[in-house]
């Protein structure tokens, strides 16, 4: 059984035979919490997570936030041929300024290939493009990202998210501060 947002009257975001977004599903998150625990050096998460945790935070964040009217995130499954290789969606919410941050992580085994990961991200960043600025009618989206991440950087860029700003030493990661750049993209350009 697929939950279904209800702040979006549209449930699927892609073609099914390509890359698709579809709400969180109870399926994947085990297998997300796997890849965030080898990709910590490029999350803001603190420590590994348990399963425990995992099933928890669905539980308590997740579930709840497909009947909330404007909830704090909306996170997908990242679907490719039905198969979920990723997930993300558009985290810290503003309603009344609508905005929202892009929060995006991809198996690891397909980051490991710099074209492969250009080609996923990229269709992933068109298709919450589509979610923010044509179903949700969303003025703004942002993202913050590792300076240590020059690839990422530039696909956000080609995908038009300009550069708005560094924060200095703002991450403390492997024993040294690193700078988190924020990109940003209006929904009139």
């Amino acid at each position: 059984m697929m939950n279904n947002y209800a702040s979006l009257k549209t449930q699927t975001f892609g073609i099914p035979s390509s890359y698709q977004l579809v709400p969180l599903r109870y399926q994947d998150i085990f297998e997300i919490m796997n890849w965030r625990n080898a990709q910590l050096s490029i999350l803001r998460q603190q420590s590994i997570l348990t399963k425990d945790m995992q099933e928890r935070y669905y539980q308590t964040v997740i579930l709840p936030s497909f009947t909330a009217k404007e909830p704090e995130q909306l996170l997908f499954s990242y679907l490719l041929e039905g198969k979920c290789i990723g997930y993300g969606g558009i985290v810290h919410i503003d309603w009344q300024s609508k905005r929202g941050e892009v929060s995006f992580l991809l198996n690891p085994e397909r980051t490991a290939h710099p074209q492969q990961y250009q080609k996923d991200f990229s269709s992933f960043l068109q298709l919450i493009k589509t979610i923010t600025f044509h179903h949700l009618k969303f003025h703004r989206l942002f993202t913050e990202t590792f300076d240590i991440r020059p690839e990422h950087i530039a696909i956000l860029e080609e995908q038009g998210f300009a550069f708005e700003g560094r924060m200095k030493e703002h991450i403390w990661l492997e024993k040294k501060y690193i700078d988190s750049l924020i990109h940003g993209l209006l929904s009139n350009e």
